[in-house]
């Protein structure tokens, strides 16, 4: 296990990272939040929405296969209906990051698909939100930490994924 800070800068330590679930209505959407501060920080972050060629006024892609050049990490703010789906997706194209955001509410959280991620070799964050962590961190989003690790929203440990050895 790992505890949330290790994980959390594990993940914060890839520089190409797409955000799954922007919205073309930015306003109060996580997603959109988490883009905004990722790019804003330095990093090299695609928008991920199929319904929209642009997000934040820059080019959305409408999977993560689509992205030039692939990723490293994903942020899912997706309703977690679609969690496994962008899951699924990232074990088949090796990514080895993903975190599933997760604010007061249920956010993108599922717990099967974090299950089967982490089965196929992914660090999988299930909770919390990357503008809490490290460089990306502010003001507010450490508040908002503190309190969201008492309910268990943020989580204190984070299992870690299944290692598979390839054999020639």
């Amino acid at each position: 296990m790992l505890t949330m800070n290790e994980a959390a800068s594990a993940f914060l330590a890839n520089r190409r990272i797409a955000v799954t679930g922007v919205s073309r209505n930015p306003q109060g959407h996580g997603g959109n939040v988490v883009y905004q501060r990722l790019r804003d920080r330095g990093y090299e972050v695609f928008a991920v929405n199929p319904n929209a060629e642009t997000v934040e006024g820059d080019k959305c892609y409408p999977s993560l296969s689509a992205i030039p050049g692939g990723v490293d990490a994903v942020v899912i703010a997706t309703n977690p209906e679609r969690a496994g789906a962008a899951i699924s997706e990232c074990a088949k194209l090796g990514i080895g990051h993903v975190w599933m955001h997760r604010g007061p509410g249920q956010g993108s959280v599922d717990e099967s698909a974090a299950g089967y991620g982490r089965s196929n070799g992914i660090a999988v964050i299930d909770g919390g939100c990357p503008c809490m962590f490290a460089q990306a961190a502010d003001t507010g989003h450490k508040v908002m930490k503190f309190f969201l690790s008492l309910s268990g929203n943020v989580p204190r440990r984070i299992p870690e994924p299944v290692r598979r050895d390839i054999q020639a």
